[in-house]
């Protein structure tokens, strides 16, 4: 697992985010606080405070350097 620190500040950038990381049979988790949500749920990112920085727990073995690739905009 990786974990890294990302960015959600606008609408857009949330839905590009998703349509991302559904290119991925890999689960990724969003952390804030005490809550930890599915990161390819659209409903449940924006249930998060977005004005804060996020972590997001990346559950991939194999592909880790090409989901970072795509993932390059959104981390802080």
């Amino acid at each position: 697992m990786k974990t890294v620190k990302i960015s959600l500040n606008s609408i857009d950038k949330v839905k590009s985010f998703v349509n991302d990381l559904t290119k991925f049979d890999s689960d990724f988790d969003l952390v804030s606080g005490r809550y930890v949500i599915d990161a390819k749920s659209i409903m449940g990112i924006f249930s998060l405070d977005l004005s804060k920085p996020i972590e997001l727990n990346i559950h991939a073995e194999d592909n880790v350097d090409e989901v970072m690739a795509v993932l390059a905009p959104y981390i802080i």
